[in-house]
């Protein structure tokens, strides 16, 4: 039984060593080829002196090396950190340097665009490309610049992959909040492999699934697409799709079984048509990252009326928290479910005490999921991971727990409701943007001397991005800023983070604390994108 994140892919490779286990535009890897190219890039580390637990970034779109590099450094005994593909520089040059990176695994087009960022990351001593880097690539590189290739050549002179347990870290995945830069959650290998073992249970996972990854392999849920599929032996194909119909012409191609995605995804595939050999491979489909609306579940079902539906809710600060079952979806489609196995689900009042039925609360998930905090952020970490509530006091060590603030009721059968988020924090298209990380990016244009990101229901993308502006000095109101702060934010945030719609306003109100007064604007502007789409 694995115990480490990297071990469900040794086992797999004793277990079926022909099965297949990943494919990638059509080429296919089995197991016992991707446990070869794991221990090639494990090696690759251990020659180029990483130390234990110590930070390999990788910047890549899905593809082979990918998967090669992020289980390839858990085998060394470092720690991978997954950096979305459509971040920008000005977010890994928060990332890298904050996570202490040592090695970044990139290719030669991302790496000419994030130069300067490196320049601020002090202690990277590697940078490993998957393609050939051009001639003017080396200009002002002071890291080894090694193709993917020579790296895993690398003589590691015996050296074995450091001595690891399931309590020490695995992967740091950066998620954004209410405020301030994404935060780093810590996860070790025992996180990691009960997710995976939980997650694959309910979801009746086994060595014949296919799974379809289109999920970004730096979310919990992404990542989640291949620990599943590996903890089983089975397979997971790597997408990254332009177009909603790109998603049905792979379950069609690949025979996926399997596929899990977000709300405002699940929103465009309602509307079409899904062929007959799509519609008998899917065992199942789930869905992630946000309330799924009732009215796409019903045309969901519809589509396909032999698959089986499971809504689920998670946090990255503990993976996977509830999920509906099938049998369950259409009694009670509003609902995010029970706790997942191995794990438990309490709902808190602020007195501290467990709910009533249906009298609303703050979600706190225990267990063995519960992550190992933030990184190197210990104020914001004792704000979210707190002691477990309701624990003998004859137990003198303290469980922590992580404390969601998000608003549930639980009904009298034990099902929970989502209410609202605590924080302000936005979630669009699947995604948490930090509303602050939005505003300076306005505030860096120039353009701007007040500002404030809001996130305003949408019918498709769950919620849209509204920024409002006070324009500077210089500027008048007009069409002409919200335009030019729009391209400014264009230029230097990835799609998902960047407005939907820019106003530009001569004052924000404020509250009695003199902060911007969010609630008010949000009631102002809620029917905004609605009124847009009728």
């Amino acid at each position: 039984m694995a115990e480490l994140i990297h071990e469900f892919i040794s086992e797999a490779a004793q277990r079926s060593p022909e099965a297949t286990a990943l494919i990638f535009k059509g080429e296919s890897l089995n197991y016992h080829e991707l446990h070869q190219q794991v221990n090639a890039f494990a090696g690759g580390l251990m020659a180029c002196g990483i130390g234990s637990g110590e930070r390999v970034a990788v910047y890549l779109p899905k593809q082979h090396e990918t998967v090669f590099a992020l289980f390839g450094a858990a085998a060394a005994g470092a720690c991978f950190v997954p950096v979305n593909p459509l971040l920008k520089p000005r977010q890994l040059a928060h990332i890298l340097p904050h996570c202490n990176v040592k090695v970044l695994v990139t290719s030669a087009a991302r790496l000419k665009t994030i130069q300067p960022v490196l320049r601020h990351c002090p202690d990277l001593h590697t940078i490993v490309l998957v393609d050939a880097p051009a001639a003017e690539d080396e200009g002002g590189i002071t890291q080894s610049l090694l193709t993917y290739h020579d790296f895993c050549l690398q003589d590691a002179l015996g050296r074995s992959p450091h001595r690891i347990i399931d309590t020490d870290l695995a992967a740091i995945l950066y998620t954004s909040g209410s405020t301030g830069n994404p935060k780093g959650v810590v996860l070790s290998h025992r996180n990691m492999v009960a997710g995976a073992n939980s997650v694959a249970g309910y979801l009746g996972n086994n060595s014949q699934d296919r799974l379809l990854a289109v999920l970004p392999l730096s979310f919990d849920a992404g990542l989640s697409q291949l620990t599943t599929a590996f903890s089983v032996s089975a397979s997971a194909v790597l997408m990254d799709y332009l177009l909603p119909r790109d998603v049905i012409r792979a379950v069609e191609k690949y025979g996926v079984t399997g596929l899990t995605a977000v709300p405002p995804l699940w929103n465009q595939l309602k509307d079409l048509e899904w062929s007959q050999e799509a519609r008998s491979s899917m065992r199942y489909i789930a869905n992630t990252g946000g309330a799924m609306p009732v009215a796409t579940t019903h045309m969901l079902q519809e589509a396909l009326p032999n698959t089986l539906v499971y809504l689920m809710y998670g946090l990255t600060e503990a993976f996977r928290s509830t999920y509906l079952p099938p049998d369950q979806v259409a009694k009670r489609p509003d609902s995010i479910g029970k706790a997942i196995p191995n794990a438990e689900i309490l709902v808190i009042n602020d007195l501290g005490e467990e709910c009533s039925p249906n009298e609303p609360g703050e979600l706190v998930h225990r267990g063995a999921l519960v992550s190992l905090g933030y990184w190197n952020d210990p104020e914001k970490t004792a704000e979210r991971f707190k002691p477990c509530p309701g624990r003998p006091r004859e137990i003198v060590s303290e469980e922590m727990a992580v404390w969601s603030g998000d608003q549930v009721t639980k009904d009298e059968e034990g099902y929970l409701y989502f209410i609202s988020r605590k924080d302000e924090m936005i979630k669009t298209s699947g995604y948490r943007v930090s509303p602050t990380e939005v505003e300076e990016v306005a505030f860096a244009s120039g353009f701007a001397t007040g500002a404030a990101a809001l996130g305003i229901v949408h019918p498709a993308l769950g919620q849209a991005i509204l920024l409002l502006v006070t324009p500077a000095a210089g500027h008048a109101l007009g069409p002409e800023l919200e335009a030019a702060i729009l391209n400014h934010c264009r230029a230097e945030m990835p799609n998902f983070m960047v407005p939907a719609k820019v106003v530009a306003r001569e004052s924000l109100p404020h509250n009695q604390n003199g902060k911007i007064d969010r609630r008010a604007l949000s009631g102002e502007y809620q029917n905004l994108f609605q009124e847009a789409s009728e």
